[in-house]
């Protein structure tokens, strides 16, 4: 856009401003001055455009004798006037001849450096390494938008821990591992409001058991759904875009994109920030012990420090010096907001050559997702979290509790608390309470009016399969659920709903309906959501399902119409918000300073 309005601009008046500088062509093939009369002559007749061999003042090339072009002019006349005309011509045409060609080294240079600039453009697009956004189905959409039509932005970072690559097995070791498929040992979702005012960091420990779905890799090759398996492995049956589906299944957020990076990524965006700065209350050593072999071996005395290079990988990989995943995770989000405070110390969204730096060094370090594959949308991507203060970003990690069949190796999460957690990132509650009480402090937006794509079938047409989940916290399934949900949805006019025998036990309450049936079969399973008090995120797709099918869930064990919980900003479950100013170090791994 910016190119073409350039050459409207330029267009306007182009003749008169080339002669102006100067390099014009016609001034020197055709010898118009620019400065005569009406006519165009040089004394105001009919000239306009002259000879080559008869220029201004009429007379030949020697300016010897000739006849003026101007009515009444004699010999003599001419004479004067053709030789001071030309000299005057020969003079102002030399300087016109420097400005024409100092004009075309201008035009050669920009000319060049655009591009040298498309070409390095490109080069930088080439670089980026992308894939599939999804891995699966998960039927979970886009958050409706508020009522200035925005919606809320939603990243998965992923930590992958793959060897593949030789600076990986320098800088992590484990060289045995170089032909294992990668393992996604950090995973934290980025969640920036609808009004770009705040935003949340929020962590899985990676030895979390969860359901991971049937899922595709770039290869095409299939992978069967999963039960009870941790999280971290998601990212090998399927790569970045399985974990995806996986965090979606799992939460019902919607998740726009994911960025990955391993080993050596870390430490080079580490470096281009010039460190990032961490604290421990107590000198640390996460070295080996007979208990715990291995470990990062990050070694750092009390106190304040930036870290970067191999460094700040150790960082990030810590787990036993912090006494657990949990602690690990606290850890890393002190990392991130160390991160964000120094980019916006160095003012890196407004200074070109560090955004530069920062939009090289990126490319290099990260894959992401194939909707933000370009440096433009990367460069977008950026600047949605340019206007988030510190004092507005929150990191949280989902609390768990020990997995029962392996209790020594894995979590599983606190049911309730988690719910809570996927609950206000869905409805973009701000996880933080210094928000100002005007914006709401978080609370949900006002969706924007929108034409529907389809219209609701009639509600006695429409056959409904209503099942009871209500086991899914965990606790017994509340008996009859089905059946008195099913009855509710016959007294309101959906007069072929039916309670289903079968169990299908989950956290929350959900309309499926069939992938295959589009915007009309969204349309139907949003009427029933809509009857029974469900918000438009309880809408979901799903291939599986033959038909509208009304999962009632654990969030909804009574009542006829279902009651949405209220949860208020900074509402976090107990446990989750682990920002801290220092990290406490675990007895054994605490270091002196000396040693």
């Amino acid at each position: 856009m910016g190119q073409s309005s350039v050459r409207r601009e330029g267009a306007r008046n182009r003749a008169s401003r080339a002669q102006e500088v100067g390099w014009d062509d016609s001034l020197y093939e055709e010898g118009n001055t620019g400065d005569g009369g009406p006519g165009g002559g040089p004394d105001g007749g009919p000239g306009g455009r002259i000879p080559h061999a008869r220029r201004a003042g009429g007379g030949d090339d020697d300016g010897s004798t000739g006849t003026s072009t101007g009515p009444g002019s004699g010999s003599g006349t001419g004479h004067r006037r053709g030789g001071s005309r030309r000299r005057a011509r020969t003079k102002k045409s030399g300087k016109r001849k420097v400005l024409r060609w100092t004009a075309i080294a201008v035009s050669l240079l920009v000319v060049g450096t655009a591009g040298a600039g498309y070409l390095y453009y490109e080069h930088l697009n080439g670089n980026i390494r992308s894939g599939g956004r999804a891995g699966g189905e998960s039927g979970v959409e886009k958050a409706a938008p508020n009522a200035l039509g925005d919606t809320p932005l939603n990243i998965l970072l992923i930590g992958s821990d793959d060897r593949s690559d030789p600076k990986n097995v320098a800088l992590g070791g484990g060289k045995k591992d170089a032909n294992r498929p990668p393992l996604a040992d950090v995973q934290m979702l980025l969640h920036v409001s609808a009004d770009r005012k705040n935003a949340s960091i929020v962590s899985i420990p990676r030895d979390t058991v969860v359901k991971i779905p049937e899922c595709k890799g770039a290869d095409g090759k299939k992978y069967p759904e999963t039960t009870n398996r941790p999280i971290n492995e998601s990212l090998a049956r399927g790569g970045p875009g399985c974990t995806l589906t996986t965090w979606e299944k799992l939460t019902g957020v919607y998740i726009d994109h994911w960025m990955m990076i391993d080993f050596a990524g870390v430490v080079a965006m580490a470096d281009e920030v010039g460190g990032v700065p961490v604290c421990v209350k107590t000198g640390v050593w996460d070295k080996s012990t007979p208990a715990a072999p291995g470990g990062s071996h990050l070694k750092l005395p009390e106190g304040t420090h930036d870290v970067k290079g191999e460094q700040a990988l150790q960082w990030l990989r810590t787990r036993h010096a912090w006494g657990s995943d949990q602690g690990r995770a606290q850890a890393q989000h002190m990392y991130m907001n160390g991160l964000m405070k120094k980019l916006q110390d160095q003012n890196a969204w407004t200074d070109t050559p560090q955004l530069m730096g920062l939009v090289e060094t990126a490319i290099d370090a990260f894959q992401v997702s194939d909707e933000i594959g370009t440096v433009k949308k990367l460069f977008d991507l950026s600047m949605q979290l340019k206007n988030v203060k510190l004092d507005r970003l929150t990191t949280a990690t989902v609390p768990t509790t020990e997995y029962p069949p392996n209790p020594k190796a894995w979590l599983q999460p606190i049911p309730s608390a988690a719910e809570k957690m996927w609950s206000m990132l869905r409805d973009d509650v701000a996880m933080d309470k210094n928000g100002d009480p005007a914006d709401g402090k978080g609370k949900p937006k006002a969706s924007a009016s929108a034409k529907p794509a389809a219209t609701a079938g009639a509600p006695a047409s429409l056959a409904i399969s209503v099942i009871n989940g209500t086991a899914g916290d965990g606790e017994p399934a509340q008996e009859g659920r089905a059946t008195d949900v099913a009855k509710e949805l016959r007294d309101k006019g959906f007069g072929q709903a039916q309670s289903s025998r079968e169990a299908q036990p989950r956290k929350d309450s959900v309309v499926f309906y069939p992938k295959g049936d589009g915007d009309q079969g969204k349309a139907d399973a949003t009427s029933v959501a809509t009857a029974l008090g469900l918000p438009a995120s309880a809408v979901r797709a799903d291939a599986k399902v033959s038909g509208l099918t009304l999962v009632v869930g654990a969030d909804w064990r009574e009542g006829r119409t279902y009651k949405k919980p209220t949860v208020a900003a900074g509402d976090l479950p107990e446990g989750a918000d682990d920002k801290t100013d220092c990290m406490s170090v675990y007895p054994v791994y605490k270091w002196d300073g000396k040693s």
